[in-house]
């Protein structure tokens, strides 16, 4: 799942929803902060989205107004359909979430780079109907953790996405924010997914 966006949240998300405009000098000058998926770079994680391929249930906690003291929670749900393709080496999300806030749909493209073994996801949200600066990370032990760099209401920001489940068929994603380059991190993002349907068999 996505987030958006949490999951950018977002999960996907789903919201799994930030974008990003760095130039190039202080992208550079800036390094994004080292995660702990990074150590899982040795070994080939090609096949690491493979648990989801499939449809979930989802349900988002997502806070109202990021990075502004506002402690306000939405609450949304619907599904998750992901969907693998070129065997693996790439899969696609779709989120579609609604609540008395409102409703998001987007799309999340998780693409896996070989050479760095890494992933690398690339959220949009279809209100907008651009993609948000990518997120990049690996898998250890079963934990999914993913950084970026992004700019939030005119703000540089990191983006730090991490998956976890706790059985094949409940995961959980989770989007945080930082302002002051990683030191402090305020979560945004909360998607639960709940397994409804077995993999789909790839044409």
């Amino acid at each position: 799942m996505i987030a958006p966006p949490l999951l950018r949240m977002g999960l996907l998300a789903a919201s799994l929803n930030v974008l990003f405009a760095f130039d190039a000098q202080a992208a550079q000058a800036a390094p994004v902060p080292t995660h702990k998926g990074a150590s899982a770079a040795a070994r080939d994680g090609q096949r690491d989205f493979d648990w989801e391929i499939g449809a979930w249930k989802t349900r988002v906690s997502r806070l109202q107004s990021p990075l502004s003291g506002n402690e306000t929670w939405l609450e949304l749900e619907g599904t998750t359909v992901v969907r693998k393709l070129f065997d693996g080496r790439a899969n696609l999300a779709e989120l579609d979430i609604a609540g008395p806030s409102g409703r998001i749909q987007g799309i999340s493209l998780r693409l896996y780079e070989p050479q760095a073994r890494q992933w690398n996801i690339n959220y949009a949200n279809l209100r907008s109907g651009t993609l948000t600066a990518p997120i990049a990370g690996a898998f250890k032990d079963g934990r999914g953790e993913f950084f970026g760099r992004d700019t939030f209401d005119g703000r540089p920001i990191l983006v730090r996405f991490v998956i976890e489940c706790a059985t094949r068929d409940v995961c959980r994603f989770e989007q945080a924010f930082s302002a002051d380059d990683g030191k402090r991190w305020e979560l945004n993002w909360i998607a639960t997914d709940t397994r409804i349907a077995d993999p789909t068999p790839t044409e």
